[in-house]
Formats: C-alpha cells, sequence, structure tokens
C-alpha cells in the first residue's frame, strides 16, 4: 500500500494523467448523444470526480505529511552538526503557539541586532 502512495503522485500529476482524463471527457461527450444528454449521462462525471477527489486528496495529504517528516529530520540532523546551535530546538515542533512566538520575536530581534 505504502509503495502504490508514493509512486502514485508522479502518475497522477503526469502528462499522461492528464491526456488520459482529457481522452475521458471527450469520451463523454461524444457518448451525450446517444443518451440523450440524460440525468445518467450527467450522473457519471459528478461521480467519478467526487470519488476522485476524495481520493486525491488523501493521497495529497499522504505525501504531504511524508514530506514534512523527512524536511524535519533533515534539519534535526544539520541542527545536531552544528556545534553552537540550541539542540533544544530540533524538537521545536512541539512547543505551544506561546512559545512559538517568543522564539520567533527573539529571532527577529537577533536579525534586528546583525
Amino acid at each position: 500500500m505504502q509503495r502504490i502512495a508514493q509512486r502514485s503522485p508522479g502518475i497522477v500529476g503526469s502528462p499522461w494523467a492528464f491526456l488520459g482524463v482529457l481522452g475521458a471527457v471527450i469520451l463523454w461527450l461524444a457518448v451525450g448523444p446517444v443518451f440523450d444528454f440524460n440525468g445518467n449521462w450527467l450522473l457519471i462525471p459528478a461521480t467519478a470526480t467526487s470519488v476522485s477527489a476524495v481520493i486525491l486528496v488523501v493521497l495529497l495529504q499522504y505525501t504531504q505529511n511524508r514530506d514534512t517528516r523527512a524536511v524535519q529530520l533533515k534539519l534535526d540532523e544539520l541542527i545536531r552538526g552544528l556545534g553552537e546551535a540550541r539542540t533544544h530546538l530540533v524538537r521545536l515542533e512541539q512547543l505551544s503557539d506561546e512559545e512559538l512566538d517568543e522564539l520567533e520575536r527573539e529571532f527577529r530581534r537577533l536579525r534586528e541586532a546583525s
């Protein structure tokens, strides 16, 4: 399952996927007259897009969470590698909003002092 989730964004975002969707829309429009453009004919793309949207939102969230986690781990490694860095900042995402605001003010003061 994880392998499918990791490969799907590359497939979904490819030119071939765009061409496939474009072909499906053209096919759907072409068969419209056969069904007299009735309610069932309209229901097919509505259902397909609803299901596709839910699947893509879940896939996007998975991909975003995975990327964020990887970036956080890389940053943790960089922070730990710097001798003069404050290593307690490695777990920054676990601080409260107030603590983050205070830290942001501190960094702003440091930038202005430089």
